[in-house]
């Protein structure tokens, strides 16, 4: 399963959104491709025991490299995920407030709804203000991603 979290009418919020459209043009026989807003209660319905959850969404860094992206496969014993830039605060809203992946890992390992593997791909963006285009750094990394995510698609589940 692959989750681009994002907004498409934010800029490089939506390199989520774009990841999926970009990974719908190959032929993944059982992946499930989803676009999420991020909301927790959601991405915890979408990724419950699933065997691969692949998640990926835009985040804002101090300083920033545009277009950068970073892996971590998310240790889901770990209940401690600061610090981790693929787990820091996300440009996105859900509703009136706003939530991220650290928040459904908190609210999926209470509810126990959890995938069996969790990675996620974080993408460093430049703006997140309105507009459907993203910014060239991130779409430039857009090919470099959906690379990254097919090769992690066929890679051998570790057990």
């Amino acid at each position: 399963m692959v989750i681009g979290v994002g907004n498409e009418y934010r800029c490089d919020d939506g390199i989520g959104p774009a990841l999926i459209a970009a990974l719908e043009e190959h032929w993944l026989p059982g992946v499930k491709l989803i676009v999420s807003d991020g909301e927790p209660a959601r991405l915890i319905d979408d990724w419950a025991d699933v065997p691969l959850a692949i998640v990926v969404d835009a985040v804002l860094c101090e300083p920033s490299t545009p277009g950068e992206f970073y892996r971590t496969d998310v240790p889901l014993d770990d209940h401690d995920h600061q610090g981790d830039p693929a787990l820091e605060s996300h440009p996105h809203t859900a509703g009136s407030h706003s939530l991220g992946i650290p928040d459904a890992l908190r609210l999926g390992q209470a509810l126990d709804r959890l995938p069996q593997r969790l990675v996620v791909y974080a993408v460093e963006a430049a703006d997140v203000g309105f507009g459907a285009e993203l910014s060239a750094p991130v779409g430039a990394a857009l090919s470099r991603l959906v690379d990254a995510v097919l090769s992690e698609l066929t890679s051998p589940l570790p057990q």
